[in-house]
């Protein structure tokens, strides 16, 4: 399948833009910053000094404290999502903010890479402070997820699904605020990496080019379904169901995939489909 590479391709500027992963903790956007930040054009944000390089922690123009992003309960704080409407929706913060990350980029580069937990959160106002920004998000089955926070957490399992829902509701709406965003699944990415990090690529009109993964664990085995917990309705649209941890269908395009080039969103859009026929491998 051949795709038009747009004039406003990234490739042609010398500015970086910014990427930005979101996801709840532990539905993967680590590994998924990790496997990313392989390519040539890719710069991840990386930083021994704070909790598994989210840069959330290495700004000082957005207060992050101990009550900012707690895992399985950050998304039922109103405080906490923040959109155009944000009084951080400034210049100085945007400054700010660039000038914080600006040190942890090891390489110059097409792209910055930064993921933290309330990226999740914050898309519409990243969008108003990096106009240029795209949007990787990182869903994983409510029920696998509740499992794998229940350790950080002293909810039970039905809070924690009810945190997963509410989640993914904020998300689901603030996707059709955006202009470029993708939403993945871990447990596609665990699936098949190559096809799934390729439309990850293309997505950012990158070069689709191939990613170590011999290293790459699906966690999914040490976790059961809970048959038992009624499956929050937004995991129903994202293609998960109760008796499997596995997806049980494809998302939605119109859910998948959003972005302002119509080549980059088809091609993406493709290589999401392996029904499709499209070569991982092969470059738009």
């Amino acid at each position: 399948m051949q795709h038009v590479i747009t004039d406003q391709s990234t490739r042609r500027t010398n500015t970086p833009r910014y990427c930005f992963i979101a996801g709840l903790h532990r539905s993967g956007t680590t590994l998924l910053a990790r496997l990313l930040g392989a390519h040539p054009d890719i710069a991840p944000l990386t930083c021994p000094y704070v909790p598994e390089d989210e840069g959330a922690y290495l700004q000082g123009a957005i207060p992050h404290t101990a009550r900012c992003g707690v895992p399985g309960a950050f998304a039922f704080d109103p405080d906490q999502h923040l959109t155009e409407h944000s009084p951080w929706n400034t210049n100085e913060v945007a400054n700010r903010i660039r000038q914080d990350w600006s040190p942890w980029f090891a390489k110059a580069t097409l792209w910055r890479l930064e993921k933290s937990p309330v990226n999740l959160l914050r898309m519409r106002l990243y969008q108003q402070l990096f106009p240029m920004a795209h949007f990787i998000v990182i869903t994983r089955h409510p029920a696998a997820v509740s499992q794998a926070t229940a350790k950080w957490s002293d909810a039970g399992a039905g809070r924690l699904m009810d945190h997963w829902q509410a989640a993914h509701e904020i998300v689901l709406t603030d996707l059709t605020y955006l202009h470029c965003a993708l939403v993945l699944r871990y447990e596609d990415l665990c699936a098949d990496p190559q096809r799934t990090l390729s439309a990850a690529m293309r997505f950012l009109d990158l070069e689709t080019v191939p990613v170590p993964v011999s290293d790459l664990r699906d966690g999914t085995a040490n976790y059961a379904p809970w048959p038992d917990h009624p499956l929050p309705p937004v995991a129903l649209t994202l293609g998960y169901a109760a008796e499997s941890l596995r997806p049980n269908g494809p998302m939605p395009i119109d859910v998948s995939v959003r972005h302002v080039f119509r080549a980059v969103r088809e091609g993406t859009a493709a290589l999401l489909d392996p029904a499709s026929g499209c070569n991982p491998l092969i470059s738009p």
